[in-house]
């Protein structure tokens, strides 16, 4: 493969997609990981996730988010919504509870506190795994299967908007 040159080695993966091509090439342990801080503006990566777990090509996660150029903020501060229906395809794909499957945080906090940060961090990863185990799955089918989209949209804002720190805790 041409791609294999020692050129290959020292390149910047751009995308989910050619992160894939590369892992196809190099053979089946090879496996995709996904920085949710490093996509371009609105993207779809809760579709990327359900793609990837569908082939059984997600390996891990670098769970931040990102504003503006700084790539590496706390999980969940640009966008929770997001956050959750990122967690929501993890849980509907089988990703949890997958021993191929890692989560870790990647981050660099220049202003907050690190520990607090990353307590932080893990809080808003709890609290959006939480909220997707709280999707009924039956409803959202039905839903789906009865072309009713704002019916949908309520079986997950349903989750989305209960309040779980109380459990958590």
């Amino acid at each position: 493969y041409k791609f294999f040159e020692p050129a290959f080695y020292a390149m910047d993966v751009p995308d989910w997609g050619t992160s894939l091509l590369h892992c196809l090439a190099l053979g089946e342990q090879a496996m995709v990981v996904l920085d949710t801080g490093h996509h371009a503006p609105n993207t779809n990566i809760e579709f990327i996730v359900a793609q990837l777990l569908r082939i059984g090509r997600l390996g891990a996660f670098d769970f931040n988010s990102r504003f503006y150029g700084d790539d590496d903020l706390i999980v969940g501060a640009a966008d929770p919504f997001q956050l959750f229906r990122i967690l929501f395809e993890v849980v509907r794909g089988g990703g949890l509870g997958n021993p191929d499957v890692a989560f870790m945080l990647d981050q660099c906090h220049n202003i907050e506190e690190k520990i607090p940060g990353q307590i932080r961090s893990v809080l808003n990863v709890e609290q959006a795994l939480a909220k997707a185990l709280l999707v009924d799955r039956e409803a959202l089918a039905a839903a789906a299967l009865a072309g009713d989209v704002l019916g949908a949209n309520a079986v997950l804002m349903d989750a989305y908007e209960t309040d779980v720190r109380g459990v958590l805790a």
